[in-house]
């Protein structure tokens, strides 16, 4: 005897594939993903042609750019989404192993772009960030690892995850990138913690990432400038983070008009890391409050959908994704408006960037395919499958 999560839908045999999937999949989270890149491309029609005029490019050339990456993330979006989640598990352990095996490499073959980090692969036409790639693919390792040690003789899961975490941020400090680092620990403490971790064991993770920190502020100048600006009550008003919090200042309610914001023709990332403070400055707080809502609207869909999941590995993935999602754009809203140190962080979706949109085209299809309406087996037939008799 089945019943339905997620409402009551019926399984109908003999269905297409492409009825069944849209059928089943929640439709809210994904139009929330479309407006979100709609945001983008428009924002980026601003942002990005002081950029373009700059580098002696034509004015839309990232915004076409970032429109074919885009086109590219959701049609990755739309054929993960409409997988099997036993399909979806196995390609993430291949990914994970492909993109593990591309960071380990970037201290030979990489190169930083003169940014101070050795973070991305140049293919000439376009660059790659592989850190990008691995975070929802560990997320997935970590979750089949978690769930397959509830089983009866099952492998020491949690146990195996947490060492491959510590191989990870090592390779990530190496480049640096202590923002990549601290969201791979945020999105495995969330696994872990619906894995049911005990809190001390929580706790500890929560230390040993302070002594992390304190021993890269004290080792790394990148990441010691980045605090102690931060921590500096006084902000330069000639810095990126000067430059974004008059923007915002300045944008007020419902901000200085389309194309009459200035700060695109200061910030050097304005079309990246600070694409939040030309939303703010041209279209003002109304922009941002749109934003802030429809990565709410897909948090809690998908938390709430995850809830009534029965599978464990469904639950824990779909879990450490939405956790990996929020956490991203709670990070760079945050450092835009000074309530956390400079990351160097994209915001999903709206930003300008191929390796993040497309890593978030593959995150989402994740997500979509795991929070699919699906019959869902009793609990004591679940319990009788996991060897509880």
């Amino acid at each position: 005897m089945t019943e339905i999560a997620h409402g009551a839908v019926i399984v109908l045999p003999g269905e297409a594939i492409l009825s069944r999937w849209w059928r089943t999949l929640d439709k809210v989270v994904l139009f929330a993903v479309v407006l979100l890149f709609a945001i983008g491309i428009l924002l980026g029609l601003a942002a990005s042609v002081p950029l373009a005029e700059r580098n002696g490019l034509a004015p839309f050339h990232y915004v076409q750019r970032q429109a074919v990456f885009g086109t590219l993330a959701f049609v990755v979006m739309l054929v993960v989404s409409m997988m099997s989640p036993q399909l979806v598990r196995r390609l993430g352990v291949v990914g994970f192993v492909a993109a593990a095996v591309a960071v380990m490499m970037l201290p030979l073959l990489g190169t930083d772009f003169g940014k101070g980090a050795t973070r991305w692969y140049s293919l000439g036409f376009a660059s790659v960030q592989p850190s990008e790639f691995l975070k929802p693919v560990f997320v997935i390792v970590s979750a089949w690892l978690m769930a397959a040690s509830t089983e009866p003789g099952g492998p020491h899961g949690k146990t195996i995850s947490f060492a491959i975490l510590t191989i990870i941020i090592g390779f990530l400090a190496m480049q640096p990138d202590f923002g990549q680092a601290m969201l791979t620990v945020v999105a495995w403490s969330s696994v872990y913690f619906v894995a049911g971790a005990p809190i001390i064991l929580l706790t500890a993770v929560i230390g040993a990432v302070g002594l992390v920190g304190l021993v890269a502020y004290n080792n790394s100048e990148h990441f010691a400038r980045r605090i102690d600006g931060f921590l500096n009550p006084e902000v330069d008003p000639r810095t990126q983070m000067g430059y974004a919090i008059d923007a915002i200042r300045e944008g007020g309610f419902f901000g200085t008009g389309v194309n009459e914001g200035r700060v695109k023709w200061t910030l050097p990332d304005a079309h990246t890391d600070f694409i939040i403070a030309v939303a703010a400055e041209e279209y003002g707080m109304i922009m941002v409050l749109c934003i802030i809502a429809l990565f709410a609207v897909i948090t809690m869909r998908s938390l709430l959908r995850l809830c009534v999941e029965r599978d464990v590995f469904i639950r824990l993935a779909g879990t450490g994704l939405t956790v990996l999602l929020a956490s991203q754009a709670f990070i760079n809203l945050g450092v835009a408006v000074r309530i956390l140190p400079a990351k160097g962080m994209t915001l999903p979706f709206v930003s300008y960037g191929g390796s993040s949109l497309i890593a978030m085209g593959l995150l989402m299809g994740c997500l979509l395919c795991f929070t699919r309406a699906r019959p869902q087996a009793e609990i004591g037939d679940h319990l009788l499958s996991n060897g509880f008799r």
